[in-house]
């Protein structure tokens, strides 16, 4: 039986697991935490990276896992509405919840904690998945990528203040995003300059001044992409999720990309050659992933703008209006006149 190693224990490196063992692998994952994590905010999983749960035998826990994520509104700080954000079908699942799901799908001595490998200790595998993260040391021993700083950073929490309708509102070089849960609490999450001051927020919209006054436990990171690699393989080791092609939140797809990488290499790998199957895992996902990568840069570099913000207004509106739904398939093969728009 052929043997791979994981290094990271996160949602790719989990999807990437699962699928393996579905294909006759064997497979052991290395996560330098201690244990799954036990607190986290929401991620919007949308319906191509749930066709991929699905793919792995883990849709239907997904779903049950989490809830149905409302439509919302994209705003100015006075509360004028510039469109709306479609979310048909898209499933609003906590980062630890999720883990959980994928974990629970993995016999328990798949996932070793607390074990800080490298490649060159996985080198008796027959594959070795680099799903690191952003600041990867397996995608570092193998290209000279750079980690570009977007100079903003990302702001989150929860706070027990229902809302009734969800979206963002965008100002002069911030924006502040609110995602209402089922259980009356909210998502919140905003992108200020590296201070990370939020008393920018105070004289927003209703219910952003209430939200803020109630944040407690802020979760702060700066707001990284990678760039573009000349590939996402190197002899037998492959590279997915924020390790091969970190992104800006402003689309919401780090996670769904990630897990998509996961089904995809797995389904790449089902042959008997592991160097074909790395070559088609890579000529399926990195023009993709890229393409994302760049659109949602090019979104984050829109909502830093400081000056002309009417103009920049008006293009998210025809933006917002002319929008692609959430389909089985917007975020998993973008076509190239998308990225025009």
């Amino acid at each position: 039986m052929r043997s791979a190693a994981v290094i990271g224990g996160g949602v790719g490196g989990l999807a990437a697991a699962i699928g393996l063992r579905r294909a006759g692998w064997h497979v052991v994952v290395h996560e330098r935490a201690a244990a799954l994590p036990e607190v986290g905010t929401g991620l919007g999983i949308w319906p191509a990276a749930l066709g991929a749960l699905d793919r792995l035998g883990v849709g239907d826990a997904a779903r049950r896992a989490g809830r149905r994520q409302p439509g919302g509104v994209v705003r100015r700080p006075d509360g004028t509405i510039l469109g709306r954000l479609g979310a048909d079908g898209v499933r609003l699942i906590t980062r630890p919840a999720l883990l959980r799901v994928l974990a629970d799908a993995l016999p328990a001595d798949v996932i070793r904690f607390g074990s800080d490998a490298d490649p060159g200790s996985c080198s008796g595998h027959d594959l070795v998945v680099g799903a690191d993260g952003v600041h990867s040391r397996v995608r570092a021993a193998l290209f000279d990528a750079r980690v570009l700083t977007c100079g903003a950073v990302g702001l989150r929490g929860t706070v027990d203040v229902p809302v009734e309708v969800g979206g963002e509102t965008w100002g002069r070089g911030v924006k502040f995003g609110l995602t209402p849960q089922a259980d009356g609490r909210t998502n919140w999450y905003a992108m200020t300059p590296p201070t990370g001051d939020l008393s920018v927020f105070r004289d927003w919209h209703d219910p952003i001044p209430r939200v803020v006054a109630e944040a407690r436990d802020v979760l702060r990171h700066d707001l990284l992409r990678l760039s573009p690699l000349p590939s996402y393989v190197s002899g037998r080791v492959a590279l997915l999720g924020d390790a091969a092609h970190a992104m800006t939140p402003d689309l919401g797809q780090g996670a769904c990309q990630a897990i998509i990488d996961g089904r995809v290499l797995a389904e790449c790998l089902t042959g008997p050659s592991v160097e074909a199957g790395l070559r088609e895992y890579d000529r399926r996902r990195r023009r993709a992933t890229q393409r994302l990568a760049f659109l949602s840069s090019r979104l984050n570099d829109l909502a830093r703008v400081r000056r002309f913000t009417g103009a920049r207004d008006l293009g998210l509106r025809l933006a917002l209006a002319l929008a692609p739904k959430p389909g089985p398939s917007w975020s998993e093969d973008l076509e190239p006149d998308e990225l025009a728009g």
